[in-house]
């Protein structure tokens, strides 16, 4: 199993293991043989440097080539907040074509890099783009209601192209926030109000698991 993406699959903050560790433990328990894993995300990606990194870095081309299961999560910081930008959702949109064309071209490659053999690759999306709960209140109603546009921008590319490609695609922001978009995820996140604790991470597996039991 290899994950690829940003400092969420990365587990920055959390100090715990992760989601794609939970992922693997909870694959070793159905499965009754130990899970290798390969957590190839890195703080601060985006969705081009994940395209940069399945073609020029050696190692995660090995990682990837050997694995039954591809998890990705990125897009994030392709359109992380500015002062530029501030809350004017049409400047982040701006950047939407390339992290488009960049999820297809992470997908392809990954398939590209297994030969045709079956493989699971898994997309993930995110409850919040930008600061979550009771942080991005904090920054005022104009923050609240970009965050929410620019994240369900993103996610709905990250969902189309799970559909278009064949992909498994996790919905956190429904696993974070609930069916009616209602709850309040601040319980989920670390102190910097922008990535998961170790209850965020194990809601993602959580995720993952269900995803996966319903394919």
């Amino acid at each position: 199993m290899t994950a690829l993406g940003d400092s969420v699959p990365y587990g920055t903050a959390c100090e715990c293991e992760p989601y794609p560790g939970l992922s693997a433990s909870d694959v070793e328990h159905v499965a009754g043989h130990t899970v290798a894993v390969s957590n190839d995300a890195k703080p601060g990606y985006t969705s081009t440097d994940v395209v940069h990194q399945l073609q020029q870095d050696a190692a995660v081309v090995a990682h990837v080539e050997a694995s039954q299961t591809v998890m990705v999560e990125v897009g994030a910081n392709d359109v992380a907040h500015s002062s530029s930008c501030g809350t004017t959702v049409a400047c982040y949109d701006a950047k939407l074509p390339q992290l488009e064309a960049n999820l297809d071209a992470i997908v392809r490659r990954i398939h590209e890099l297994t030969h045709g053999r079956k493989i699971a690759v898994v997309l993930l999306d995110y409850w919040s783009v930008w600061l979550g709960g009771q942080y991005a209140q904090a920054q005022g109603p104009a923050y609240v209601d970009a965050a929410n546009t620019v994240t369900a921008s993103v996610n709905d590319l990250i969902r189309s192209t799970a559909h278009s490609t064949g992909s498994m695609y996790v919905d956190l922001r429904t696993a974070f926030r609930g069916p009616d978009d209602t709850w309040d995820e601040t319980h989920l996140l670390a102190p910097d109000g922008d990535h998961p604790n170790a209850a965020g991470h194990e809601r993602i597996a959580q995720a993952i698991a269900g995803t996966v039991a319903r394919a």
